[in-house]
């Protein structure tokens, strides 16, 4: 017998939609790459996405037709996350940041016929437009007035708003279409699509609403960091929209100051981002002397939070940081480190520890660690092991690739290594690729990096496993210094000392001028190891 519910489908639009009925008032916030802020309603959005699903027709898009963006997190961006889904086309979110030879790859894997983009990067795609035979219109988003002189066929995006029909009925949709595509940004090979359907978006974002996880409502004032072009900037942009919080996007200013200026000028409560956003943030304010008083939440993924980071939130700007994990397969979320009764019990020295790790899972999303064989590990926050993941929200396979080697049994490989306590938390010990085996022991990369980057004269660091005579690897550090600082080996060594176990201290420390990084600012750590694989054996 089944339930004698409505068997309503969940759709991208719906989102936009309620926000238009319930919250209509509530703020959305720009900063414009052209210069100056941009301000208005979600009244105001809704009426504009549909200008602009309107706009997408005359352009001759169709349902699953791929349409790209490059852009910034601005309210254009914003409003064809709802146009192009909510029409029934393929929103392809495209990282700028990229090398353009791998942008060339992605936009013709896609097959996009349609790119919108930002004043910033037209010199780019000028460079490249002959290398991309599917591509049929080049839509800028600036007003009339902004239009540059270009070899490119530019159509303006706000003329071509203004002479589009507000008038647009959201078509009805299968549940299970298409609706994003954004490729993973790997060290290694050529990106991978990972194809969201529009279930499996509003079900992260429902997930994402929850007190376990980013405690979003009406009265929140969102600051998404995170690239809209980042894994749909983490579904912020969709999980706000249902809470009718204000949504305050940056724009391309993610330097400490203009990000101050932001928080204090609009009263910023929760934000989002990657460890080095807000290094330059905290920093900033140091320097400055200011404090972000409205701030409540700082949700920091991407990359581990080292402990300095969260006492620097916590101690000097009364912010709680949520440390967060996910990844592009996962929409991205899959954990979230959030404030709970178990944490309100401990004290401030133990609940950094606590905070440290990546978090429990939220609803919807199940986690295990296995070993080499595919065997499930004892989640006792000791076994080391493969972290695997699925959920409603989880890739299945990846966009247009017969390649299933990354899931096994129904779960997808995460490439992760990571610990699981009895209580769920979640911790990352390592990349499969990075953990480092030393006499038969792992040591974790991570947690080393992370301490070592809390000594005041450390910019950057990056520990890598090198090989070793003895005992097959040994852990070496590489230092990047802060400007005018001064630090020798044994005195990073000392600082360690007392914070690792004994084995773990590396048995070298570098200081070099830079560290090598992919274009969306990932360590590079396979080409250090192959730089550095003869530091132990006489051979560097």
């Amino acid at each position: 017998m089944h339930g004698l519910m409505m068997n309503t489908q969940l759709s991208i639009a719906s989102i936009l939609q309620h926000a238009e009925k319930v919250h209509r008032k509530s703020e959305i916030v720009s900063r414009k790459p052209e210069g100056g802020l941009f301000r208005y309603t979600y009244a105001d959005a809704a009426r504009r996405a549909r200008q602009a699903a309107n706009l997408l027709t005359r352009l001759g898009v169709k349902q699953q037709d791929r349409v790209a963006t490059l852009a910034w997190n601005t309210h254009r961006h914003y409003e064809l996350y709802y146009a192009v889904s909510g029409s029934g086309a393929i929103l392809h979110t495209v990282n700028p940041r990229l090398f353009p030879e791998q942008i060339v790859y992605i936009l013709n894997h896609a097959e996009d016929e349609v790119l919108f983009l930002d004043l910033q990067f037209v010199p780019l795609i000028e460079a490249i437009r002959d290398q991309l035979p599917k591509l049929k219109h080049v839509v800028l988003m600036v007003d009339a007035e902004r239009m540059p002189e270009s070899k490119l066929d530019l159509l303006c995006y706000e003329t071509l708003l203004q002479e589009a029909s507000a008038h647009y009925d959201w078509p009805a949709l299968d549940e299970n279409l298409a609706a994003t595509l954004c490729y993973t940004s790997g060290t290694t090979g050529n990106p991978k699509g990972v194809l969201y359907s529009q279930r499996s978006t509003v079900l992260h974002a429902l997930a994402s609403l929850s007190g376990e996880a980013l405690s979003m409502g009406n009265r929140s004032v969102v600051l998404p960091v995170v690239p809209m072009f980042h894994v749909n900037a983490w579904g912020v942009p969709y999980a706000a929209t249902a809470a009718g919080a204000k949504l305050v996007l940056p724009g391309a200013g993610m330097d400490g100051a203009s990000l101050y200026e932001l928080i204090d000028s609009e009263q910023v409560t929760q934000m989002l981002g990657v460890p080095t956003v807000w290094l330059g943030l905290l920093q900033y304010c140091e320097k400055e002397r200011c404090t972000m008083t409205s701030v409540e939440q700082v949700v920091i993924g991407g990359s581990a939070a080292p402990m300095s980071m969260i006492k620097g939130f916590q101690e000097k700007h009364n912010a709680f940081v949520v440390h967060a994990w996910g990844m592009t397969e996962l929409s991205p979320m899959g954990t979230v480190n959030s404030m709970n009764a178990y944490m309100a019990s401990l004290d401030q020295a133990q609940r950094y520890q606590l905070q440290v790790k990546q978090g429990r899972p939220i609803y919807g999303i199940e986690l295990r660690i296995v070993d080499d064989a595919g065997n499930s590990l004892p989640q006792d926050g000791k076994a080391f092991g493969r972290l695997q993941a699925r959920g409603p929200w989880v890739a299945s396979s990846y966009y247009k690739l017969e390649d299933q080697s990354d899931w096994q049994d129904g779960w997808f490989d995460t490439g992760d290594v990571a610990t699981i306590d009895e209580q769920g938390y979640m911790n990352i010990v390592d990349r499969a690729k990075d953990v480092i085996k030393s006499g038969g022991e792992w040591i974790s990369s991570i947690d080393v990096e992370n301490i070592a980057i809390g000594h005041d004269a450390v910019a950057e660091c990056a520990v890598v496993g090198v090989p070793h005579p003895k005992w097959d690897e040994r852990p070496l550090l590489l230092v990047v210094l802060e400007p005018g600082a001064s630090l020798t080996r044994e005195e990073m060594l000392e600082y360690l000392a007392d914070k690792v176990v004994k084995w773990w201290l590396p048995d070298e420390v570098l200081f070099v001028d830079e560290l090598p990084h992919t274009p969306t600012g990932k360590l590079l750590k396979r080409q250090l190891r192959d730089q550095y694989q003869g530091q132990y054996s006489g051979e560097a």
